[in-house]
C-alpha cells in the first residue's frame, strides 16, 4: 500500500535490533485517515471470506481492527487482553506469546463467549515479526472452535520469519507494507525503496 509506505519513510525511524518506530502515526498517535485507508484495503481483500468477527491484540491493533470492521459493515471486534482482571470469567481462552518489541512473554486472553463456535474470524494486527501474536491468536480461534479466514497486517518485517512461516502453511495473509531490510536508517520494501 503506497500511502502506508510513504508515511513509513517520511515519519518512521529505525532503531537498533530491527525495530521500526512508527508511533507517530500507527500505534501511539494515530493518523485516522491512514488507519481507515488500511481498513478499507483489508476489507477489499477479505470481503469475499465474509468474516463474522475481527480478532486482534491490545492495544495497538485495536484502531486498525476497528477501521477494518467498519469497512466490512460494522462487524464486531474482539481484542485479546494482555493482563488478568478480576472481572474476567473462568471461560477464557489463553495463549502465551513472546513480544519481539517488549522482549518478554505475556499471556493473552479472550472470553470465549465473544467468539461463538463456528465464527469466521479475521485477524488484524499492526506488526508481524516472528509471528508470535498471530500464532497466539490462532490458538485462541482454535480453542473457540471458530475458523480463521484471513490475516491482515499493516507492517511485516520480511527479514524475520513470521510471514514466511504463515505463507508456508498456506494461510491467507495480506501485509500492506513488507520491509525486507532495515539498516543504518535505510529501509528497503519488498517492491520499493526509501530512506527513513
Amino acid at each position: 500500500m503506497d500511502a502506508l509506505k510513504k508515511v513509513i519513510v517520511s515519519k518512521g525511524s529505525s532503531l537498533n535490533g530491527g525495530i521500526i518506530k512508527v508511533d507517530s502515526f500507527l500505534n501511539h498517535r494515530l493518523d485516522s485517515g491512514l488507519i481507515f485507508q488500511m481498513g478499507e484495503a483489508f476489507a477489499a481483500r477479505f470481503l469475499q471470506e465474509q468474516p463474522d468477527i475481527i480478532l486482534t491484540v491490545e492495544a495497538s491493533g485495536i484502531a486498525l481492527a476497528l477501521a477494518t470492521a467498519h469497512a466490512l459493515g460494522d462487524i464486531p471486534v474482539v481484542y485479546a487482553k494482555k493482563s488478568h482482571a478480576s472481572n474476567q470469567n473462568s471461560d477464557m481462552a489463553k495463549e502465551t506469546i513472546y513480544s519481539f518489541t517488549h522482549q518478554q512473554e505475556c499471556v493473552i486472553r479472550v472470553d470465549l463467549h465473544y467468539i461463538p463456535k463456528g465464527s469466521k474470524v479475521l485477524i488484524i494486527d499492526d506488526f508481524l515479526a516472528n509471528g508470535e501474536a498471530v500464532r497466539g491468536l490462532m490458538g485462541i480461534i482454535k480453542q473457540a472452535n471458530a475458523k480463521l479466514v484471513g490475516i491482515g497486517i499493516a507492517i511485516e518485517k520480511g527479514f524475520q520469519q513470521g510471514g514466511k512461516m504463515l505463507r508456508a502453511q498456506g494461510l491467507p495473509l495480506l501485509s500492506l507494507a513488507v520491509i525486507d531490510e532495515l539498516k543504518d536508517g535505510h529501509i528497503r520494501f519488498r517492491d520499493t525503496e526509501g530512506e527513513i
